[in-house]
């Protein structure tokens, strides 16, 4: 019996009939198909295929042999969804005319990672998912789920932990099932709102898993009858949601290649570098991690109702300062810039290809920041520069850092650039509720 038929064999022995073959378009949205388990050898080898110009960014055309987008399953990923009876999900990589698909997000971040192997590196990502839980109302407002979620300072909330716990205690047996290893589960601090996090894991296996975790969270809310929401800030006065990224790597020995017991940060050369290379590049990779209209209503110095807000306006990084865009944590950085609305694969790629740009040139990152600088902000004090105020303006930017975009992959650049370029326009040109509201007997 080979490879093939012993895993088909032991699925088979587990129920198991189809597999769901799942990628993610440019948007960071899973895609995919059902197929047949006993056709295997086809999936991994060849690939499910898809029309290419039916995925958002492929950027294939409607004829020829690179017209078809292939999926080509990893089996070491297929795992039994516990949701789904008799179905085993996989994680795909994205082919064309049988090569790699340079606009495929994953096959992005392999890239980079097989830069930090050259090197003899690991690249570990601990995620961080935030999320709303959300309903919608007979008049179509988008409401918490939890009508009683309604308190001014709701973070930790027992109460809404309770209420909610049939949807919670799904969420831990299925992502359990699936081998996650659950570290905490809390209400955040927004109504509605939640966090669940686990453990982390190297660069392209936290990716996989993340959108796993997506995928398995929209299918347990359906459930309760609720709705999962990646989108950053769907309430003006309360906080958004943010994906932070923790970083770390290792060399081929194992050692923290950020880590210095003897700094103050507890920072080495290396991990400075890399912090002035995400400061660097941080205009253009908030078009990246941060990819919506949205995304902006939560980077902004905005009031919250909680009194509370941890959104990273300010290009600046500090000693556990949650202020700031990177914040230092016992020789790791959390990279607090991303939002769940991002394709995780290419958000990675491009934190990764910029943090080792700063790592190449040597750079130096400023001075850490040692106070609240909401609190500097309101003062009226001198303030570290301001990351972009919209989706439109961080785009601009992307686009003119031509040493990001040629490393992280100018394909998948151009691709990400015309679509968010669309996106903008689309909503620069849009009457909102609030617009109507304040002109339209105004004058």
């Amino acid at each position: 019996m080979n490879n093939y038929e012993s895993l088909i064999a032991d699925l088979k022995g587990r129920g198991i009939h189809s597999i769901l073959t799942q990628f993610c378009d440019i948007h960071g949205v899973a895609k995919g198909k059902l197929v047949p388990l006993g056709n295997l050898r086809e999936w991994v080898e060849s690939g499910a295929g898809f029309a290419g110009p039916s995925i958002w960014g492929t950027g294939l055309g409607r004829f020829g042999a690179r017209s078809e987008y292939y999926g080509r399953v990893l089996p070491e990923s297929l795992r039994p969804l516990p949701f789904m009876p008799g179905v085993a999900h996989a994680v795909c990589d994205g082919f064309a005319g049988g090569q790699p698909l340079a606009t495929d997000s994953r096959q992005l971040l392999k890239r980079q990672v097989e830069r930090l192997k050259e090197r003899g590196w690991t690249l570990w990502v601990g995620i961080e998912p935030e999320f709303f839980v959300l309903k919608k109302s007979p008049d179509g407002q988008w409401l918490p789920f939890d009508a009683q979620d309604d308190l001014d300072k709701p973070s930790y909330d027992l109460k809404a932990i309770h209420r909610n716990r049939a949807f919670l205690d799904d969420m831990r047996v299925a992502l359990t099932e699936l081998g996650f290893e659950l570290q905490q589960i809390d209400h955040e601090d927004a109504c509605g709102q939640y966090e669940i996090n686990y453990k982390f894991d190297d660069a392209l296996a936290a990716a996989d898993r993340y959108m796993l975790f997506k995928l398995t969270a929209h299918a347990i809310c359906q459930q309760h009858g609720a709705v999962f929401s990646c989108m950053p800030k769907p309430f003006a006065g309360a906080p958004g949601s943010g994906l932070h990224f923790h970083l770390s790597i290792t060399d081929a020995q194992g050692r923290a290649v950020f880590t210095d017991t003897r700094d103050p940060l507890q920072l080495s050369a290396p991990g400075y570098s890399f912090v002035a290379g995400l400061l660097q590049h941080a205009d253009a990779l908030s078009a990246i991690c941060a990819p919506t209209v949205n995304s902006y209503k939560r980077l902004a110095v905005s009031h919250s109702a909680s009194g509370t807000t941890w959104s990273p306006v300010w290009k600046a990084f500090g000693d556990n300062n949650r202020t700031c865009l990177v914040r230092a944590v016992a020789g790791r950085l959390e990279w607090r810039l991303p939002d769940p609305s991002c394709n995780v694969y290419a958000a990675i790629a491009a934190t990764l290809a910029a943090g080792l740009d700063g790592l190449d040139q040597g750079l130096s990152s400023p001075a850490a920041c040692d106070e609240d600088l909401y609190e500097r902000f309101a003062a009226g004090a001198p303030m570290p520069q301001r990351l972009p105020a919209d989706l439109g303006a961080a785009v601009q930017a992307l686009a003119c850092d031509t040493t990001l975009t040629q490393t992280v992959g100018d394909a998948f650049c151009q691709q990400f650039i015309s679509l968010k370029t669309q996106e903008w326009q689309a909503y620069a040109m849009s009457v909102s509720a609030w617009e109507l509201q304040r002109y339209a007997q105004a004058f």
